[in-house]
């Protein structure tokens, strides 16, 4: 499959429509909620790496003086628009280094675009880099070898001005021995009734849970595993030592 990623792209203005900022505020709240009961350390500021259209940013700021990073134009344009106050910068979780540390770092959903150990574990390198000592770094695996489900799909329907959008979402790993899976995207894109379809691939990373541990623990966190109710998968909430 071709990894399009089209979302980012050219279809990133459907993303305000397809997933509203006003749905993550309880998910950035539980999240929030969990920073501050973990850290050794007052959190102030926070790197938000792979921060995509600023949608968690948008609760996240809030609480935090946030600075977010993401390897796509077209999603940075987003954020800025949705989070003026907000500082962004261009670049990529793997080797994005800003000589600069936080109180906290986090990586959300956009670490499902890891698709080898290594990235995984590049990804984390950073995280650990732009954290003060004592800081605090969260992320959580959506996706696992164990609760993956094969040729799964979901869909919504939501409206913005003129314009309904129903977006469909399948997952499916056509070979399970390899650590990546493919998600493929539809979208019904209706102006005044007149109806586009788009199509979009994406390829993503899976990885046995005890991988995320080890990855994290070998890169010199200390890790501790929670449940993350309103993601309904597990949240790692790991301390740089001092």
């Amino acid at each position: 499959m071709k990894d399009q990623r089209r979302l980012y792209g050219d279809l990133a203005w459907t993303w305000p429509i397809i997933s509203p900022p006003e749905h993550y505020v309880e998910e950035a709240t539980e999240l929030c909620e969990a920073i501050r009961r973990n850290a050794q350390t007052e959190v102030k500021s926070l790197l938000d790496l792979g921060c995509g259209g600023g949608h968690n940013d948008y609760a996240l700021k809030n609480e935090f003086d946030v600075t977010g990073v993401d390897i796509s134009a077209n999603m940075l344009a987003l954020a800025k628009q949705l989070n003026p106050e907000i500082s962004y910068l261009h670049g990529d979780m793997r080797t994005v280094r800003l000589n600069k540390v936080f109180d906290a770092v986090t990586i959300f959903d956009s670490i499902d675009y890891m698709l080898t150990e290594g990235d995984m574990r590049a990804s984390f390198i950073t995280a650990l880099t732009h954290l003060k000592p004592g800081g605090i770094f969260c992320t959580y695996a959506e996706e696992t070898l164990e609760r993956f489900q094969q040729n799964h799909t979901e869909y919504s329907t939501n409206t913005r001005g003129d314009i309904e959008i129903t977006f469909i979402e399948n997952t499916y790993d056509p070979d399970p021995t390899d650590t990546t899976y493919e998600s493929t995207f539809v979208y019904l894109i209706r102006r005044e009734g007149q109806l586009d379809i788009e199509t979009d691939h994406h390829l993503c990373g899976i990885f046995p849970l005890e991988t995320w541990r080890n990855l994290l623990t070998e890169v010199g966190f200390e890790v501790k595993q929670l449940d993350f109710e309103e993601g309904d998968c597990p949240l790692f909430v790991c301390t740089k030592p001092y």
